[in-house]
């Protein structure tokens, strides 16, 4: 009676028995269930043991760990301007140097320049024309989704009058060309700088270049208050602490908002510009 053949192996088998562990040889990751074999040649623990890792910062995704720098920087801002403001405030105030020095200064600047053209540049603080700028900025960059942005501009906007118009009473300053008071600190010099520096930081991440938008804010503000002092509707100091004190109104806007779009970044760029500013290939 013949035995039931025994089934062949492949070329290289020396029987069914399963394959021992050699001591000294090192075994792939073959991933088999119940081959026997380690993982790892030897007992040697791992290059970076998981428990020496070093983990990074918790940081909310989207924002950069605070950097000392930036807070010192943040500080002496905050502290230059508060000093200036409180400077020029008690000058005017306690009727010293400085303020004489600046009915001076003033009285001799008043009537300078194109009438037409200090009359539009005084104009540029109306609310009939900043607001309005300042509404085409906040709409915009809600349709773009922004949130936060636009609602702390509106806050900061309708802070000037809250703190302009009792400063105003409480200083009761004459303006050039008349007794009547309440011109520290100005108020279309105020309307303009935030209006129109509000506006820049909303739209400035949107924005190809988006340095020319502190430069715009810059030249629209300081046309402003030329126009003003030149065309007698305020004295200098008057324009200089509105400037000082929006200062402060906009630092929280300023810290606040998106980052701009730098090289390589931002809408409209081509398939290619952005496989070369990113190791990662994009789907295109």
């Amino acid at each position: 009676m013949r035995e039931t053949p025994r089934p062949q192996g492949t070329a290289g088998d020396t029987g069914s028995e399963l394959p021992l562990h050699r001591p000294g040889r090192a075994f792939a990751h073959t991933g088999a269930s119940g081959s026997g074999t380690p993982h790892r040649s030897d007992g040697r623990p791992p290059h970076t043991p998981r428990g020496a890792r070093q983990t990074g910062p918790a940081v909310r995704p989207g924002t950069t760990p605070p950097v000392p720098e930036r807070a010192a920087l943040l500080v002496s801002v905050v502290s230059g301007l508060l000093a200036l403001f409180a400077l020029t405030t008690w000058q005017i105030a306690a009727d010293g140097p400085l303020r004489r020095l600046d009915e001076r200064t003033g009285r001799a600047l008043v009537g300078h320049g194109p009438a037409r053209l200090t009359e539009f540049l005084a104009d540029l603080g109306n609310t009939q024309i900043a607001l309005p700028v300042l509404g085409c900025a906040i709409v915009w960059s809600l349709l773009r989704g922004a949130r936060r942005e636009p609602f702390t501009a509106a806050l900061t906007m309708a802070a000037v009058p809250l703190l302009v118009v009792p400063l105003k009473g409480w200083v009761a300053r004459p303006g050039p060309l008349t007794d009547a008071t309440g011109y520290y600190p100005s108020g279309h010099a105020a309307t303009a700088a935030v209006a129109y520096g509000a506006a820049a930081l909303l739209l400035a991440p949107y924005v190809r270049r988006a340095w020319m938008m502190p430069v715009a804010t810059v030249l629209l503000t300081v046309a402003t208050g030329i126009g003003l002092v030149l065309r007698g509707y305020h004295w200098p100091l008057d324009v200089l602490g509105s400037w000082f004190l929006c200062g402060l109104l906009l630092l929280p806007l300023g810290l606040g908002r998106r980052k701009p779009f730098g090289p390589g970044t931002g809408p409209g760029l081509s398939c290619r510009s952005r496989r070369r500013s990113s190791s990662r290939t994009p789907s295109c």
